[in-house]
């Protein structure tokens, strides 16, 4: 809820005049209001969409509102109820606030005092909403506030992030996988007006069409199998704040004309629902693919990306930024320490060596998880090489091949030809078959790559990697 989205009433009473009073006075401060006559039609309501406030007469012709409060609160204990009546006594009220009422007005009322005890009951409302959302904020505090490099490429990144953060634009974050990109979305949210208000991250990559729409925009009653109450998106539950869709080139078409919707109009409508909901929501999304090649390639709407793209910010590989594996490693080393409480762990020479001359296709995750397993192992205040990984203390792998040109003269296109399709079938071994492994290897885009491979020939054969990378 914000001021684009105040949230949804719901009035259960069998007075019309006093229902079409409450629309009028509720429908002024910007809520949308749902009217019923009786328990059953309200409870009937509130089964099928999201309600965040329920004003409820104590005196129903079909059912006592108490009983019709207590299975509103069965169905959604978060739901703040304010009860009315003409009969109410302070006996009455201190019951209906026993069973979960959030406060109580007596008839007739004055209509500024019934708006301070909806102002009051929403923003209750809204704190339930958001609490979930800031406890895992708080909870991976450590983990996602602080950014940790020093290099010339960081101190960019750090100021782009000082730069766009104060601003409503949509911001694309790319990069390998594992350079950090959910942790800058977070920092970008951190240092803007909204950091009070909530940040959800939505993985678009690891859900189907169907639950990544509903987990998005939420649904309706109905709206498919197993859909047996409404339920909110994510997009309501970021209202005031941020989202974060992270690889955002896997989202299906027909998901993407939705989110266009979303960050032009500001709207969207839950799964199987026909009710606009309005959100105030900063998007940030992500990408480890080169989106402009999925746009020529009729896989990413053009319109969403140059919607997308407004803000880029880039962030290097950690073979990029070398000078920073010493800093990211006793980062890692003083937070795995004192998780697994042993304290001031040290790496020792030979494996920072180690650490410098590996390639980091893994990035910085990559890194992360080597410097925990050695925390891990660790016998003792240093942590020695043989802690490392074999398959990084071997060090770089690759070696030129010995040509030796003979004296009746050589093809050089076909001597670099011939290299060129053992060096990808090298690398197809190395990645188990897994094209996009293979593209990471080489420093290639992946389409590039699978251009190369139909020029060349190749016969792909998927199968277990025979490297640990």
């Amino acid at each position: 809820m914000s001021e684009t989205n105040p949230g949804t009433i719901l009035v259960i009473d069998d007075e019309e005049v006093m229902r079409e009073i409450l629309e009028s006075v509720l429908s002024s401060e910007g809520y949308r209001v749902k009217l019923a006559a009786t328990g059953e039609e309200g409870l009937e309501i509130a089964s099928r969409e999201p309600i965040d406030l329920a004003i409820v007469d104590v005196m129903l012709p079909d059912q006592s509102g108490i009983d019709v409060l207590a299975e509103l609160k069965q169905a959604d204990p978060e739901l703040v109820a304010v009860m009315i009546t003409a009969f109410a006594s302070v006996e009455t009220g201190i019951d209906a606030m026993k069973r979960g009422a959030f406060d109580y007005v007596m008839k007739p009322f004055k209509n500024d005092e019934l708006r301070v005890v909806v102002a009051n009951g929403m923003k209750q409302r809204r704190l339930v909403d958001e609490n979930r959302t800031l406890k895992a904020a708080l909870s991976d505090r450590q983990r996602f506030d602080v950014l940790v490099g020093k290099s010339p490429r960081m101190q960019e990144v750090y100021a782009l992030i000082q730069q766009v953060a104060p601003s409503k634009s949509t911001v694309l974050i790319s990069g390998e996988s594992g350079t950090g990109k959910e942790l800058v979305a977070k920092a970008i949210h951190n240092h803007s007006a909204r950091k009070s208000k909530p940040f959800v991250t939505v993985n678009s990559g690891s859900l189907p069409p169907d639950l990544l729409e509903s987990n998005l925009f939420g649904h309706v009653k109905g709206a498919f199998t197993g859909a047996v109450s409404p339920k909110k998106g994510l997009f309501e539950i970021a209202d005031g704040g941020s989202i974060f869709l992270d690889e955002i080139g896997t989202v299906p078409p027909e998901t993407q004309s939705k989110l266009l919707r979303v960050i032009q109009e500001k709207e969207f409508m839950r799964l199987g629902g026909i009710d606009t909901i309005r959100v105030d929501v900063r998007i940030i999304a992500a990408t480890n693919s080169d989106l402009k090649e999925l746009v020529e390639a009729g896989l990413f709407r053009e319109d969403l990306y140059y919607r997308l793209n407004v803000i880029n910010l880039n962030l290097p590989a950690l073979r990029q930024r070398k000078v920073d594996i010493t800093l990211l490693a006793q980062h890692f080393l003083t937070k795995y320490g004192d998780e697994n409480s042993r304290p001031g762990l040290e790496l020792s020479s030979e494996s920072v060596q180690s650490l410098f001359d590996y390639d980091w296709p893994g990035n910085v995750r990559e890194l992360e998880n080597i410097i925990e397993r050695a925390v891990v192992l660790a016998d003792g205040p240093v942590v020695n090489r043989r802690l490392i990984p074999e398959h990084v203390r071997s060090g770089p792998s690759f070696r030129l091949p010995q040509v030796v040109v003979p004296e009746e003269g050589i093809s050089f296109r076909d001597v670099i030809t011939g290299f060129e399709k053992r060096l990808i079938e090298s690398s197809l071994e190395t990645s188990g078959g897994v094209q996009k492994r293979a593209a990471q290897l080489l420093g290639l885009k992946p389409t590039t790559l699978n251009e190369m491979i139909k020029r060349y020939n190749i016969t792909l054969e998927r199968k277990e990697p025979s490297s640990t990378r």
